[in-house]
């Protein structure tokens, strides 16, 4: 009897052991099947998959900075990929499809709560890749002006001309018009002076013509020119219109400000009337006078005396 329950229990010990080497032997075939899947996904990504895309990228003509955006990103895709080819490979696809899900509903919920952050990081990509303005260009936009100091992806830093720092969202410069005065190499710009009714428009025409020819900065070619472009209430409007090279802030308020002065002294010399607008006031006016008892007496300037005789 002793030797039949021996041999039940190392019948059943050698089942135990077997099933054990079983198990573990999945175990370790799982393992190298995750191990074998990450790293040949991690490997053919990093080196096929990167290089790749970064040749696309540069071809593209993006700037570095959007370079090292996607090299960041498609790094971490690449693990993701890594691991999951991994999971897949183990044979775990229901753990893969947990993960997924998981991941996708994180992904929405963190979408929703910082949609204005990733469209500050789009519109910074498209800024940097369509490069309406650059580092160190003089731009406008509703109603602010500055130079731009610095392109993030997320904002852009605004020197004003006030000497302020103003930090844009990217956003904001992307959904609105910008006006970009210096992206080209030169800029024109227009003045309009005031001359009186009765001086000659021809002589005042040539006056401001010479005036432009002789002010440095300003570009003979496209050469200056004047038009009559109103009849106001005092003054006929001849609208100056010239060239400079160069259009940056500084030379651009130069330029124009010596311009201006030396059309006001030709204008002086000449004789010819910078008129401005006149108004004059007519009718009645009650002037209220304040009595010793407090009291307010309304003085008529048209009243009389009793007698009419205005003494």
């Amino acid at each position: 009897m002793y030797g039949v329950t021996s041999t039940v229990a190392a019948l059943a010990l050698q089942i135990d052991t077997g099933a054990v080497v079983a198990r573990l032997g999945g175990y370790a075939t799982n393992v190298i099947g995750f191990v074998l899947g990450f790293v040949l996904t991690y490997l053919l990504g990093k080196l096929v998959l990167l290089p790749i895309a970064h040749r696309v990228l540069n071809r593209r003509g993006f700037d570095r900075t959007v370079l090292s955006l996607a090299d960041s990103v498609l790094a971490a895709l690449v693990v993701v990929l890594a691991i999951s080819i991994g999971f897949m490979a183990a044979g775990f696809p229901r753990f893969l499809t947990a993960v997924a899900t998981l991941g996708g509903a994180l992904a929405l919920a963190i979408g929703f709560a910082a949609q204005d952050l990733i469209g500050n990081f789009v519109a910074g990509v498209f800024i940097i890749k369509d490069k309406p303005f650059e580092v160190g260009d003089w731009i406008e936009w509703n109603g602010n002006s500055g130079r731009v100091e610095d392109i993030d992806l997320r904002v852009s830093r605004v020197r004003t001309f006030d000497n302020e720092r103003v930090t844009v969202p990217n956003g904001e410069l992307a959904n609105n018009a910008i006006t970009n005065p210096v992206a080209y190499d030169t800029l024109r710009q227009k003045f309009v002076f005031g001359i009186g009714y009765d001086d000659d428009i021809d002589h005042a025409t040539d006056c401001i013509i010479e005036e432009a020819d002789a002010v440095d900065g300003i570009l003979s070619d496209p050469a200056p020119s004047v038009r009559v472009t109103e009849l106001g209430d005092s003054a006929v409007g001849l609208q100056s219109r010239f060239w400079i090279d160069d259009p940056d802030r500084g030379d651009f308020v130069r330029v124009r400000s010596a311009y201006v002065q030396a059309v006001k002294e030709r204008f002086d010399e000449e004789g010819i009337d910078m008129p401005y607008v006149h108004r004059q006031l007519t009718g009645e006016v009650e002037v209220l006078e304040s009595v010793a008892d407090g009291a307010v007496a309304t003085a008529d300037p048209t009243a009389v005396d009793g007698d009419g005789d205005g003494d």
